[in-house]
Formats: C-alpha cells, sequence, structure tokens
C-alpha cells in the first residue's frame, strides 16, 4: 500500500452522487416528491417567505392579545 499525496475526498468520484432518492423506499417517493418541493420553494422564495409568516404570526398574536385584554376589562359577566 503506497501513500497517496491526494486528500481522501479528493480520491472518490463524487460527479454521480444523487439525493436521497437512493436510499428511499419506492412506497414513500410521492412523500419525497412533496418535501422536495417544499426545499425547492424555500430556496426560491426564503426570504420573501419567511417575512410573510413573520407578518401573520405578529399580526395574530397582536389581535390575540387586545382580544385577551377586551375580555378582561369589559368581558364581565363571570364572578366567582
Amino acid at each position: 500500500m503506497s501513500p497517496s499525496k491526494e486528500a481522501p475526498e479528493d480520491q472518490v468520484d463524487t460527479s454521480s452522487v444523487g439525493g436521497l432518492e437512493e436510499v428511499i423506499p419506492k412506497p414513500l417517493m410521492p412523500v419525497w416528491r412533496r418535501i422536495e418541493l417544499i426545499q425547492e420553494f424555500r430556496k426560491t422564495h426564503g426570504n420573501t417567505y419567511v417575512t410573510v409568516l413573520e407578518v401573520l404570526t405578529a399580526t395574530a398574536l397582536a389581535v390575540g392579545y387586545v382580544w385577551w385584554v377586551y375580555l378582561y376589562f369589559f368581558g364581565g359577566g363571570v364572578s366567582l
């Protein structure tokens, strides 16, 4: 065995390496295709997607808080 000057990762041909399609069982491929579509969408629209979700989450939390304050101060009718 002669020592090689190349790094170990350079000795392996990785040009035809695929994704997880090689290890996913055939019955699960439709589910995997959906996951791939979601990941592709995230790569394409990542920043916009996250910004929109943050705005929607902030709006829902603000509306919920205002509703809670309204019920706390004006909700009356329940006495312990």
